[in-house]
């Protein structure tokens, strides 16, 4: 599984902010100079501007920086934007790199992780760039286009006009071709920056050795050897290209930006009973805190006080308010929207479930999923192939037709088609918007390889409590055995559950305390998937399965087995108590099931996916749970223990079948770690959380279809991505050698790929939104 790696314990992360990449090929460059450090593992993210690194403990950061240097960009660590507080230098922490006064992320303050951090500051240069080369470009284009536009010795103004747009519109491509230069690469700002100085000094050439080649005016294209405006255009076009990726780029990050923002600036705490504003920053474990109705929950915690409706869209997904009380969890970044609370914070900081979505969905974006190794690969060496194809291609064309003037512009129309910055954009631009999209939607994406996994699937195991049914079970009749009454055997039960964090045990000591206060328990013992045993008073109580009442020395007669076998059948749980070794009685208990799960799994069946109940409930009560949702009677695992869930997985796997598994609980994590794709409900556990490649922020059945399309959709907008941008490379190339494509053109639609790349992915953007 993705997720399923572990680090042995001489190893971290390290993540670096990294400045001056433009394509892949610079990604491709960063990744094999970290990656000849002995123990480095490095993934370099294009569109966020970043790298993933892990790293041995004998690797400082300082050694990372300066090999990142090395290759001639800049580097930085970045700053823990999850920390409530500025942290304490780490033994690593205090590493910075020594940006340069033209870097274009000089003196700029950190943005939030999943973000372009360098995205508005680099839009605005080059906005400045474009226009000043479009106020000389278009006058350039005119005169050496347009005959009737022209006058004796235009030449030389065509000289003047193009100057400024070589040199100072078009000095990004130069700077970052020299910087790789000096380190023996190339990227695709070598093919730009050699195209347009080509195109520059070859007319400039021209028009010294015949300072006459303008005298005459209303000269058509083919009659001057001038490439001035080829040189103007060109370098006005990648300009415009790459400003609006820019913004385009920065939209991409607009939705983990979002996510990152929900939380609360302030809390208003109980402190010696005085309230106080603090910022949320501020807030330690233990404080209480008063949320009023419209304001949000500053932080993680339990209710101490108070009944509410609460508002989790923003972090869930889900729309419809959740009731709670007190000693009832909520989730900071959530809103209080009628009753007064007070909360007690329980996690704080970097540790908080909104900090802990935007960590995952930051890594998630870092990530490389497969199908962008086949790029990198490319990528590493295209841009000197292309350096000997346009090289290949003004020699051929000399040797056959001795016309300089096609060879040149085949051979310039060669390098600028050729410049491979849609195909590093392909991937990791369609990545950033579907999990930031995901992560509004309160679906969180471990990472790329997901993508590939949801692809993969064909069966999807469903845990019964919880994700199918609501999981708030509640007594519903007690039959006491002769010699008990009712008041009697829930007493008891309740007492001896009163230490178990069972669900099943939660709804009968609630019932038993309806009835009476709870006596004390001890010498309690649990068997998981089994029952409890426990001392109550004098006598010893036990609770749980028929399985786990005969370890104890009890058995049922048939009398006791025939009201067992009714209650099954009307589709409750049933609970056996046993007490001083007699059989006491049964506790039977029923869950919901949710309104969305049939709806869900029927949608489940449209993708193509086979949904399969896992529970361990008897197989009635199972029966009656699948006849409602849809699925087959032959697709029902019942009476499975917590420790089998992971065989039922292994058994699905083993008969060929690619596994989903979706699950909430502590007991859930070892499936849905064993699984193809493990998929939590976030209303669950921590464990089973970690344990999952995908996670649902809430609680709706409808949402894991929701990300199992999602994930689709992203990994088909990359496919799309890569497509264009192989297939743009491919037929081009050959064009302009061919001499079929004008250099202007070719730079119009080496643009042009970009932005379509960019925009495409936007899309997803729009995912789940109705109408």
């Amino acid at each position: 599984m993705s997720n399923d790696i572990t680090f042995p314990v001489n190893q971290r992360i390290v993540e670096l902010d990294i400045q001056g990449m433009t394509c892949a090929s610079c990604v491709g460059r960063v990744e094999r100079k970290l990656g000849k450090i002995e123990g480095v593992e490095a993934l370099v993210n294009l569109p966020l501007e970043s790298a993933r690194i892990t790293v041995p403990d004998n690797v400082s950061d300082e050694q990372l920086i300066a090999t990142v240097q090395s290759a001639g960009y800049q580097a930085s660590l970045k700053v823990d934007q999850y920390a409530s507080a500025p942290a304490a230098p780490a033994s690593h922490a205090h590493a910075t790199a020594e940006p340069t006064s033209d870097s274009p992320a000089a003196n700029e303050p950190h943005q939030m992780p999943g973000m372009n951090h360098a995205a508005e500051p680099a839009s605005g240069d080059l906005k400045k760039r474009l226009v000043v080369g479009a106020i000389f470009t278009v006058p350039l284009f005119i005169i050496s286009m347009v005959p009737a536009a022209q006058f004796p010795h235009w030449g030389w103004v065509a000289l003047a006009l193009a100057t400024p747009v070589v040199f100072w519109s078009a000095w990004p491509f130069h700077r970052a071709a020299a910087i790789n230069a000096r380190h023996f690469a190339s990227t695709m700002d070598t093919l730009v920056s050699i195209g347009v100085l080509a195109a520059y000094f070859f007319s400039l050439w021209q028009l010294i050795a015949d300072p006459n080649i303008t005298a005459h005016t209303g000269m058509s294209m083919s009659e001057h050897a001038l490439y001035f405006e080829t040189a103007g255009v060109v370098a006005t076009f990648l300009l415009l290209g790459r400003y609006l990726e820019a913004r385009a780029k920065a939209r991409a990050g607009d939705a983990l930006k979002t996510l990152l923002n929900l939380g609360a600036k302030e809390a208003t705490v109980l402190r010696d009973g005085v309230e106080t504003k603090i910022a949320a920053s501020e807030l330690v474990p233990g404080d209480e805190i008063v949320v009023r109705p419209g304001e949000k929950i500053a932080t993680d915690g339990f209710v101490v006080s108070g009944h509410s409706a609460i508002d989790t869209a923003l972090v869930t997904g889900e729309s419809v308010p959740v009731e709670v009380g007190p000693d009832d969890t909520v989730t900071g970044a959530t809103i209080n929207t009628s009753g007064r609370l007070v909360v007690r914070a329980t996690r704080v900081g970097k540790d908080t479930t909104l900090a802990q979505m935007g960590r995952l969905v930051s890594e998630a974006q870092t990530g490389k999923a497969p199908i962008a190794r086949l790029a990198d690969r490319i990528s590493a060496v295209f841009v000197p192939i292309v350096l000997a194809i346009a090289a290949l291609t003004f020699v051929l064309w000399m040797v056959l037709t001795g016309d300089l003037d096609s060879a040149f512009a085949a051979a310039v129309a060669v390098l600028v088609i050729a410049c491979p910055c849609a195909l590093g954009l392909a991937t990791p631009i369609g990545l950033l918007v579907g999990t930031g999209r995901g992560a509004q939607l309160g679906i969180l994406i471990r990472g790329p390889q997901v993508l590939e996994d949801t692809r993969k699937i064909d069966t999807v195991l469903l845990d019964k409590t919880g994700t199918i049914t609501e999981g708030n079970l509640s007594v519903t009749s007690a039959t006491p055995a002769a010699g008990f009454d009712k008041a009697e055997l829930l007493a008891l039960a309740g007492a001896a559950e009163s230490s178990s964090e069972h669900p099943i045990a939660h709804a009968i000591v609630a019932a038993a305390k309806a009835v009476a206060p709870l006596a004390e328990a001890t010498a309690f013992t649990s068997a998981p998937g089994g029952g409890v045993r426990a001392a109550v008073g004098t006598r010893m109580v036990v609770a749980g399965r028929e399985s786990w009442l005969r370890e104890n020395g009890i058995e049922l007669s048939d009398e006791h087995r025939a009201s067992l076998a009714a209650a099954q059948q009307s589709g409750a749980t049933s609970i056996m108590v046993g007490v001083d070794g007699s059989f006491a009685g049964l506790v039977n208990l029923t869950d919901t099931v949710k309104e969305s799960s049939a709806a869900a799994i029927a949608k489940l069946k449209e993708l193509g996916l086979r949904p399969v109940l896992l529970t361990g409930d008897n197989a009635a009560v199972a029966g009656q749970v699948a006849a409602k949702v849809g699925i087959a009677p032959e697709d029902v695992f019942a009476d499975v223990f917590p420790d089998g869930k992971a065989k039922a997985v292994r058994d699905l796997q083993a008969r060929g079948q690619v596994v989903a598994m979706v699950g909430d609980g502590v007991n859930d994590a070892p499936a849905l770690a064993q699984a193809d794709l493990g998929i939590a409900m976030g209303s669950g556990t921590d464990v089973a959380i970690e344990a999952a490649d995908l996670t649902i922020m809430g609680n709706d059945l409808n949402q894991v279809t929701q990300s199992i399309e999602l994930s689709r959709k992203t990994l088909g907008t990359i496919k799309m991505n890569l497509f264009w941008a192989f297939a743009y490379n491919t037929a081009g190339i050959p064009i302009a050698a061919l001499g079929f494509l004008n250099p202007m053109i070719a730079g119009a639609a080496m643009a042009a790929s970009s932005v379509l790349v960019v925009a495409n992915s936007l899309r997803l953007r729009s995912f789940g939104k109705r109408g």
